[in-house]
């Protein structure tokens, strides 16, 4: 199972980057976490360029399309969501293989209220599933843990194993509740 993972910053030392690396190395056996570093390539979304070929996009869609999941980090800046993951989600709006698209939040700080809401909100209105039980706070600001660190600490890798697990679940859900109704599908016809 693929999921990929989406960080809302481009810091180099960014801890919602090294949180989803931490998720990479902590994955099940069965799951494969790749976490996307192309954002910061994007072009702010243009409709007017939306069906041009555009490498960074393509790819980008690409990389979505062949993923069963997503799971996203991302910091809070002046109480919303960073431009940078505003702006990929924004190249997803009308990419029909996102839709339905099962999706874990994990959120690195506990004051990171507003934007969990506002991801949570805009991710609910773009149609895509947003994993409750695989979403979480992993209360991380001020813990001075890199990734070594995280995937180290018995507090911090229990959760994020978790999320992994639920949102793998998730996605097992998702593909059996799809099969069953295009059986069901099949058999009207």
């Amino acid at each position: 199972m693929k999921i990929l993972a989406l960080s809302g910053s481009l810091r180099a030392n960014s801890i919602n980057s090294a949180l989803l690396r931490a998720a990479a190395r902590l994955a099940p056996m069965e799951v494969r976490v790749t976490v996307y570093r192309g954002l910061g390539n994007l072009p702010l979304f243009n409709p007017d360029v939306e069906d041009q070929p555009i490498e960074a996009v393509t790819n980008f869609h690409v990389q979505v399309a062949n993923a069963g999941a997503l799971l996203i980090a991302s910091p809070e800046y002046a109480h919303g969501v960073t431009g940078t993951i505003k702006n990929a989600l924004d190249w997803l709006v009308s990419f029909e293989p996102f839709a339905y698209k099962p999706v874990a939040i994990l959120n690195a700080s506990p004051r990171a209220q507003h934007a969990d809401a506002a991801l949570r909100e805009i991710l609910k209105t773009m149609t895509a599933t947003v994993v409750e039980e695989a979403s979480m706070t992993i209360p991380l600001l001020g813990a001075d843990l890199d990734e070594d660190g995280m995937v180290s600490t018995p507090s911090v890798a229990a959760p994020i194993r978790e999320a992994l697990v639920a949102l793998s679940e998730a996605v097992v859900r998702a593909a059996e509740q799809q099969q069953e109704s295009s059986c069901t599908g099949s058999k009207r016809r």
